[in-house]
């Protein structure tokens, strides 16, 4: 079976490296279930300074990346295999939630644009953005944290990424917009805190109605935070 090919086009690509040599996403291509691939923009700008930004037309701070080198290294890139999809990670986005991650767990090659600076030219956006993903109302530096987030998401969907074939499909968001319920281990009592009887009590019809009535509390709960 073919794995799954991801590349990432970054201004700054060792903010990449480690991420991606660690737990799940490290197993996953140790598996050979994804193929992970860093470009660097400063590779596909040619001149002596390897200068990938400058300043934005019509003035204000900061400085826009330009757009040849994401041009360059993206139309290579197309021309050595179909992408189903090439995501921007933007604050103008659609935010990007579990249901969108099951989406991309079943495509086979994505391209992640991101940007750094001020922004990137938006030549680059209008040409080969076929969707554009935020993570949240909120700012940082660049879209490389964005972008790790949702490769990480993406990728332990990938069936046989997970030793529990089970665990992705019970995580909280898989059933809608459910959180699950807390779970615990041993020991059963840690300092004066006790487990609930109910899940030592071997009842699964009790304890599947316990799951049930905690995660709709905490559902309740996780809506009234984000509201």
């Amino acid at each position: 079976m073919t794995p799954m090919r991801i590349d990432i086009i970054s201004a700054v690509p060792d903010l990449l490296v480690s991420p991606l040599k660690t737990s799940i996403i490290k197993r996953a291509q140790d598996k050979g279930k994804v193929s992970i691939h860093i470009h660097n923009l400063r590779d596909y700008a040619h001149d002596k300074h390897k200068q990938i930004d400058d300043k934005p037309f019509g003035g204000g701070a900061g400085m826009v990346l330009k757009p040849e080198p994401f041009f360059e290294c993206i139309e290579k890139l197309s021309a050595e295999r179909a992408y189903e999809k090439i995501i921007f990670t933007s604050p103008g986005g659609k935010i990007f939630n579990q249901k969108e991650a099951n989406k991309l767990s079943l495509l086979k090659n994505l391209i992640f644009i991101t940007g750094h600076y001020k922004d990137i030219d938006d030549r680059v956006r209008q040409r080969f953005a076929t969707d554009e993903y935020s993570i949240g109302n909120f700012i940082v530096t660049g879209g490389e944290l964005p972008a790790l987030l949702m490769i990480d998401a993406v990728v332990r969907l990938i069936p046989g990424v997970l030793n529990d074939s089970e665990s992705a499909l019970n995580d909280s968001f898989q059933d809608g917009e459910m959180i699950k319920a807390p779970n615990f281990t041993r020991p059963s009592e840690y300092k004066g805190m006790k487990v609930p009887e109910v899940l030592l009590s071997g009842n699964d019809k009790e304890i599947r109605k316990w799951k049930e009535e905690q995660s709709e509390i905490l559902t309740n709960k996780w809506k009234e935070f984000n509201n």
